[in-house]
């Protein structure tokens, strides 16, 4: 097993921002922009975090749409949205996201529990999409093991399998089975045995 290790998501946030230098037309920008106040935009995951992990979750983003999959955070999707000054139109906008996603990634960290909105939005998505939800541990080593707070063990784990290639499969697992990521992000139920 081995999970996303906080220097990975540092990298690959550095990584991002390094694209980000190529300049954009005017008329990107605003499509862009368009894009993201467009409520009934889809994504495959909402990627649930603590602010203070912003740079690793911005990260996370930009490693999970490298392999295909649309991912929305708050912050960048929506910067309009102040974690600060929360509000009742922060909250509703949230769950409007919440229902354009076909999964949840609950990024754990030891910032997590210092959030407010976390547990909010795990239980919102939990009576939503039951089934859709999977724990990203943030941890310093691949090999770390991972033991979150009590509620946490509810849900499968998000982390990557050696292959029999010599390559790494992104994986949703239980004790007992297992899914592909893809198949998870796109709110298919496909669990396999291990054998």
């Amino acid at each position: 097993m081995a999970f996303i290790t906080k220097s990975e998501a540092l990298a690959a946030f550095r990584e991002s921002q390094g694209r980000q230098t190529v300049r954009k037309s005017a008329r990107d920008v605003l499509r862009e922009s368009a894009d993201s106040f467009y409520d009934g935009k889809k994504y495959a995951v909402f990627l649930s975090h603590c602010h203070e992990d912003a740079e690793m979750i911005a990260g996370v983003k930009y490693m999970l749409e490298k392999a295909g999959i649309s991912v929305y955070v708050d912050r960048i999707d929506d910067p309009q949205l102040d974690p600060s000054g929360v509000t009742p139109a922060t909250a509703d906008k949230l769950r409007v996201r919440m229902r354009s996603c076909a999964s949840m990634l609950f990024a754990t960290s030891k910032s997590s529990p210092n959030s407010k909105w976390m547990p909010w939005e795990l239980g919102y998505f939990d009576g939503l999409r039951q089934g859709q939800i999977a724990i990203l541990p943030l941890v310093e080593s691949p090999t770390d093991g991972f033991k979150g707070q009590e509620y946490i063990g509810l849900y499968p784990v998000f982390e990557r399998l050696p292959t029999t290639t010599g390559g790494q499969a992104h994986v949703v697992r239980t004790p007992e089975k297992y899914m592909l990521f893809e198949d998870f992000a796109s709110g298919r139920q496909l669990y396999h045995d291990f054998r």
